[in-house]
Order: structure tokens, then sequence, then C-alpha cells
């Protein structure tokens, strides 16, 4: 789609269409290239020894990851697309590494009844913020404050090891993150109705871009939590 062709889509719910299926089509992008190298990565014994028995190779993969994370989100208005895409890309792919170890962890049978809830929960959350009027502005403040509550709570469990306390994290967890995933869609569709009509091509796409990273986030934290959740019901 041109420059002169995005002009041409003034109206609201067109405009919205075609971002939507720029931000689901590099999200679905992003979850294919983590699933894909993080199944590979799994199958080769060598590289599952050469990443999990040297922490420099882990530590270095998660600060990468968390790098692009702020590299992306921070300079995403002054770099080009292409630098935005290969950004995207570059952080699925380091996520799949760095979650290689779920396929050694958890059985196929876990992994499929895991991802098939999120994807239910996912569709029917991305409908309702599509349909939805309410003004949810106002989540972001306890949504973030309940992502640092979990992140805290998780590091001081690592110590302790309570079963009880990883069960509620991964409840809390859940619930979190379906509210980041109709609060990020909603966003996504309120910045179209506000600027659509005065956004260039690329900024177009780019916005298609930090949605997709937001959501792809999204999904894959209600699915490591529901894993979690799964196989802790399962040795209880």
């Amino acid at each position: 789609m041109t420059e002169k062709n995005l002009s041409v889509l003034s109206n609201v719910q067109e405009r919205e269409n075609v971002l939507l299926k720029n931000v689901y089509g590099y999200m679905s992008i992003g979850l294919i290239l983590t699933a894909l190298f993080s199944y590979l990565i799994s199958q080769s014994a060598s590289a599952i020894r050469f990443i999990y028995s040297n922490p420099f190779v882990t530590v270095a993969c998660v600060v990468a990851e968390l790098a692009l994370v702020f590299f992306l989100s921070a300079r995403l208005e002054r770099m080009r697309t292409r630098t935005a895409q290969i950004c995207f890309i570059a952080y699925s792919i380091l996520t799949g590494v760095t979650l290689s170890s779920v396929f050694l962890v958890y059985t196929g049978a876990s992994i499929a009844k895991a991802f098939i809830s999120t994807a239910l929960m996912f569709c029917l959350l991305t409908v309702y913020a599509n349909v939805t009027k309410r003004n949810i502005a106002s989540w972001s403040t306890y949504l973030m404050m309940g992502l640092f509550g979990i992140i805290i709570a998780s590091t001081i469990n690592l110590f302790f090891g309570f079963k009880s306390v990883d069960l509620l994290i991964s409840i809390l967890g859940i619930i979190i993150f379906m509210g980041l995933t109709i609060y990020d869609t909603k966003r996504v569709v309120d910045m179209n109705n506000e600027y659509g009509s005065q956004m260039t091509e690329d900024e177009f796409t780019k916005i298609g871009i930090i949605g997709a990273l937001n959501l792809y986030l999204d999904f894959l934290n209600i699915f490591l939590y529901l894993l979690r959740l799964f196989a802790s019901s399962r040795r209880d």
C-alpha cells in the first residue's frame, strides 16, 4: 500500500481493518518464528548444551531481548520501517532460543493444551476489545502495578519455591495479561481513530509493528502462565 493509497482510506472502519490485519499478521509471524526456533533448538542436544550449560549465553540472550524491546519502543518514531521489522523478527527468534527449554520441561500434550486455550482466550479478548465502547485508559496504571507485583513475587519465590504462591502467581499472571490484551488491542483501535487519517504509510506500518509486539508478548505470557498452571494442577 503506497502513501497515496493510505490517504484514500478515509473510512475509519476500513483503516482499522487494514491496521489490525497488519498487527495480527506481524504477530503471527513472530509467534511462528518463536515456536519454530524453540522447537528446532530443543531437538539439538549440542545447541541445548551450549545455551544452558553456559550462563553467559543465556544471560546474553535475555539482555539482547530486553535491549531490542527498549530500542524498538524508544526509537520507533525515528527508525526506518525496515529496521523496525528486523528488530521485531530478531526479538521473535531470540525468544525462541530462550524458550527452547519449554519442549524439554513440558509434554507435547501440555503444550498443545496451553496453546489452544491461549488462542481461544486471545480471540475472545480481542473481539471484546474491538466492540467495547468502554474507556479503558485507566486500566494501564493498575495493570502495570499488577505486572510489577508478579515480577517481584516471582523473583522472591525463586528462593522459597512455595507451590501455592507459584499457583497464585500463575492465576494472577493470566488475569493481568488478559487485561493487557484488551488494553493493547483497544489502544491500536483508538490510535487509528485519533490519528489514522493523518498517518503516512511508514507511520501506519510502524504502529502495526509495535501493536504486534505488545500483543505477541501478551499472547506468549498467557501461554506460559497457562502452561505453568496446567503443570502445577497435574502434579497436585
